[in-house]
């Protein structure tokens, strides 16, 4: 008789299943917040989750089914969260009560590199962003400039030679050759000698750190369980690799300060004050205590900032200059001029006055903005201003910069790459949430100034040796690589680099 029963059992099984992996699906129904259609278990991030798409370019076209909303109820897997479309809405929740959306909501084992600047949770993220913001001061940043230039001549030394040889480059390979070079003498006081092969282990980190992985669906299913269990979501070659690397500077300096005045130097001395504090409200106080994990966080997600960001966006800029010849004889005209202006050399200040560049930067991010989509977690239940919809507490909110970036009420014709958007006149217009490539608020990039410098001072370096334009294998109409946590080009960007006369 038993074998009768079988089918009922599973039929059973089947219903209890879907019953759990939809039970949430009525969440934003019930408050009268419009959303797309969800999908068993998936919600609403089917193609990401399945690595079919990019998450950027998924919470994009969310964005623009529903060009009359405020706000988009959407599930990312089973849980409900909230995309948030209108602007003075942003504003409220990024920087006028931002102590109410202080986390990013990504919670994972702090012994696993869960207390870095990026991902740290409110008390932790205060201590560490108080501490670290001095290390961003213009002061700091000119003295890192002259490494940058040197670092900078030496990539350009390896790019004729390469040139001679063959004018295409695949970009964005060839840009992160300059940047983990930069960083790795800014950051760390350290030198690579060659760039004709990325070495195997930045080579690993890079991957590893880059490509999505499930721990990240398996949180937003059960909010909060990597913490709980202590699972990081950074990979365990990762966490040795910047331990050794931390240990290693650590002893070559002796574990005293040194002159570089650098980012090591910055973490010796947090590592000889033992904790920091910063204030939290009124005279309250945060304590973190600073351990050789914290340490080596905090170096983990400097080095991925400072490599990968400006790599992608150096990469973009170049393939946008060549598809538009006219905007890149404005470009070259006025690196040109700064440049003879100088006896043929950058410097920190003169960097300042290459402002066509400096437009052609944020169209460039405006059009690929690199880290998305924008997180924030809501620490207690939040009335929506002029709204009656009241945003839970644990509710994760976000922000799609490429949906904003590209809508037609902010930015007229979106496709069109067009640098003089950001003529101070036409800017000035424009909200201030408008365009959030570092984010906006308290929590934005801290290290915004730093890849603006580095990305502008790499594409002079370029321009005042090469014309760059398409190549054979160019592509006109560039995807986005679904198998990254960041906004990069799917199967690279080939251009060809003309020596100029």
């Amino acid at each position: 008789m038993e074998i009768y029963y079988t089918p009922i059992v599973i039929i059973a099984l089947i219903y209890a299943l879907y019953y759990y992996f939809t039970r949430t699906f009525n969440y934003w129904k019930e408050r009268n917040v419009r959303g797309p259609e969800t999908t068993v278990f998936f919600g609403n991030i089917k193609e990401s989750a399945l690595r079919q798409k990019n998450v950027g370019v998924l919470m994009q076209e969310i964005y623009d089914m529903f060009p009359d909303e405020k706000v988009v109820g959407l599930y990312r897997m089973t849980t409900p969260s909230l995309l948030i479309r209108d602007l003075d809405i942003i504003k409220n929740i990024m920087i006028r009560d931002f102590e109410l959306f202080t986390d990013r909501g990504v919670e994972f084992s702090k012994k696993g590199f869960g207390e870095n600047l990026f991902h740290a949770d409110g008390d932790t993220w205060r201590a560490l962003r108080s501490r670290f913001t001095p290390m961003f001061t213009t002061g700091k940043l000119k003295h890192m400039f002259p490494i940058m230039t040197e670092r900078g001549d030496f990539f350009m030394k390896y790019v004729n030679k390469m040139a001679e040889k063959n004018p295409e480059f695949e970009v964005h390979s060839l840009i992160q050759k300059y940047t983990v070079s930069a960083v790795c003498s800014c950051a760390f006081g350290l030198e690579l000698q060659t760039l004709e092969n990325k070495f195997d282990d930045l080579e690993l980190i890079e991957k590893l750190v880059l490509a999505p992985n499930f721990s990240f669906e398996i949180d937003m299913m059960y909010p909060g369980i990597l913490k709980k269990l202590g699972y990081s979501a950074i990979p365990k070659e990762v966490q040795v690799f910047f331990n050794n690397l931390v240990q290693s500077v650590i002893n070559i300096r002796g574990g005293k300060t040194s002159e570089h005045d650098d980012f090591m130097d910055f973490i010796i001395e947090m590592r000889q004050q033992g904790n920091i504090e910063s204030p939290r409200f009124g005279d309250i106080k945060t304590s973190l205590e600073i351990t050789d994990d914290v340490i080596a966080a905090q170096a983990f997600i400097f080095y991925v900032a400072g490599y990968e960001t400006s790599a992608t966006t150096v990469a973009y800029l170049l393939y946008q200059l060549a598809l538009n010849q006219d905007i890149q004889d404005k470009v070259v005209a006025e690196v040109d001029e700064i440049a003879n202006a100088n006896d043929g050399e950058f410097t920190y200040e003169t960097m300042k006055d290459l402002k066509y560049l400096h437009k052609v930067f944020d169209e460039t991010l405006r059009l690929y903005s690199i880290v998305e989509p924008i997180q924030r977690r809501a620490e207690v239940d939040y009335k929506i201003p002029g709204t009656d919809i009241t945003i839970e507490k644990g509710t994760i909110v976000l922000v799609s910069p490429r949906g904003i970036h590209h809508d037609e009420k902010y930015y007229p014709k979106p496709e069109v790459f067009d640098p003089d958007r950001f003529n101070a006149d036409v800017a000035g217009e424009r909200h201030p949430c408008a365009y959030l490539p570092f984010g906006v608020g308290q929590r934005n990039c801290i290290g915004m100034r730093v890849g603006r410098l580095q990305t502008t001072l790499c594409t002079s370096k370029i321009l005042r040796k090469f014309r760059v334009v398409p190549s054979k294998n160019t592509n006109r109409n560039l995807g986005v690589d679904r198998n990254r946590i960041l906004v990069g080009p799917q199967d690279g960007i080939y251009l060809n680099f003309i020596p100029r006369k």
